[in-house]
């Protein structure tokens, strides 16, 4: 639990150091440049197209038709839009893990590596083409996951769960590795991975919830759909200031995980020597020569 919390407010405090923020730049321009164009050319025409192929189901116009009898005509148009958020919100976060990742874990890691673990032997257990392979499988799994689950979102108390859950495997695999990708062993990773699964994996599960709050972006409405264009390079600077941080709590916690690993080992190599007894000395006794035979000179 020290290390837990130790590593988180220096997770906090790193966020705020100049190298840091520059570098989290990089990946949050890419990411909110993407997504402005997308949002852009394909908003409206995506909507559109969703709206169409609503209205060509039997269900939906029944409801529709429900809805404008009772008195809420209006929520008709916010179905196409809804399911559009609904569908691109795993994307945008899948898409930031794997920018913050692979962008900017290997930079963290030479920073705090440098500031605080100097003296910690890179071993290099995993190449980038392998880290960024581990990140893709993840991250495809996490989509996986989120379309099967995603039918039983509509029950409140699962909503609640299941997201942050699926971020939180991602988080923890992702970051976990990459974080000890250059220092680590293969063999020292999958130790620490398997002895600090439960503490790795809580840490994941805060991040996944911290992960759900830019969704609350989303939350306003009528007013929030019409303003999709904007809050949507909003909320992918949210989630890659969480991401960001994300990284940064798994490489203290990592690190500093690898540095106790290496020092319990070596004490069990190192056995003290013991001093030998010193010999007791004998008296050497004189053999008296036999009978007949001559003294030896």
């Amino acid at each position: 639990m020290g290390l837990l919390l130790s590593s988180f407010w220096r997770a906090v405090l790193y966020c705020l150091h100049p190298k840091v923020i520059l570098l989290s730049l990089m990946p949050l321009l890419l990411a909110m440049g993407a997504a402005g164009v997308l949002a852009y050319f394909f908003w409206q025409s995506t909507q559109e197209a969703v709206l169409a192929m609503l209205d060509a189901s039997v269900f939906v116009t029944s409801l529709a038709a429900w809805l404008s009898a009772v008195g809420l005509p209006a929520l008709k148009t916010m179905l196409a839009p809804l399911i559009l958020i609904v569908v691109l919100t795993p994307l945008v976060v899948v898409c930031t893990v794997l920018l913050v990742s692979t962008t900017m874990t290997p930079a963290l890691v030479r920073i705090v590596a440098s500031r605080r673990f100097g003296a910690l032997e890179r071993r290099h257990g995993a190449s980038f083409v392998a880290s960024l392979g581990w990140s893709l499988i993840s991250c495809a799994l996490a989509l996986v996951a989120t379309i099967v689950s995603s039918p039983m979102w509509i029950v409140p108390p699962l909503v609640l769960v299941l997201p942050p859950a699926i971020w939180a495997w991602l988080t923890y695999r992702v970051m976990a590795f990459n974080a000890l990708a250059d220092h680590a062993s293969s063999a020292e990773r999958q130790t620490i991975l398997a002895t600090h699964k439960g503490a790795l994996m809580a840490m994941g599960l805060v991040v996944g919830f911290l992960g759900a709050t830019p969704s609350l972006l989303w939350s306003m409405g009528l007013m929030a759909i019409a303003m999709a264009p904007l809050l949507l390079p909003l909320s992918v600077w949210l989630y890659t200031v969480v991401f960001v941080f994300a990284s940064l709590w798994f490489i203290h916690y990592c690190l500093a995980a690898l540095g106790a690993l290496r020092a319990a080992h070596e004490a069990e190599l190192f056995v003290p020597t013991r001093p030998l007894p010193e010999a007791e000395s004998t008296p050497i006794q004189t053999v008296a020569p036999a009978a007949g035979l001559p003294p030896l000179s």
